[in-house]
């Protein structure tokens, strides 16, 4: 594992453990298909909650919340559609991305930061 692996993961539970803290529930973690991979998948009251999470050393080149760019937005829509086909009832979903830039505690939490094209 890479340094850079390493601190992924430490962004990653330190992003479970804060949603946790505010009332969301973990469905799956480090979800994986052909398409990619879903950080975190959470329950928000009834709300099935697709999460990325980016961890950045700095905002140099846009940032952690930046990084999720359209290519890994679609991926990750490809993702998630994936995942909801195993599932029987169709939930109401959104996609949520948690950041943390340098050496912040404090992440940055983007609600229904993107969307599914319509």
């Amino acid at each position: 594992m890479t340094i850079a692996q390493s601190k992924g993961q430490a962004a990653e539970l330190d992003a479970l453990n804060y949603l946790q803290r505010q009332g969301l529930s973990l469905i799956d973690q480090n979800y994986r298909c052909r398409y990619g991979e879903i950080d975190l998948i959470m329950k928000d009251g009834q709300t099935l909650v697709f999460i990325e999470v980016r961890k950045r050393q700095s905002a140099k080149f846009g940032g952690a919340i930046a990084s999720v760019a359209y290519t890994k937005q679609q991926k990750l829509i490809l993702t998630a559609q994936h995942f909801l086909t195993t599932l029987k009832k169709m939930p109401v979903c959104r996609f949520d991305v948690i950041g943390y830039e340098g050496s912040a505690l404090q992440p940055v939490w983007i609600k229904d930061a993107f969307q599914l094209a319509s």
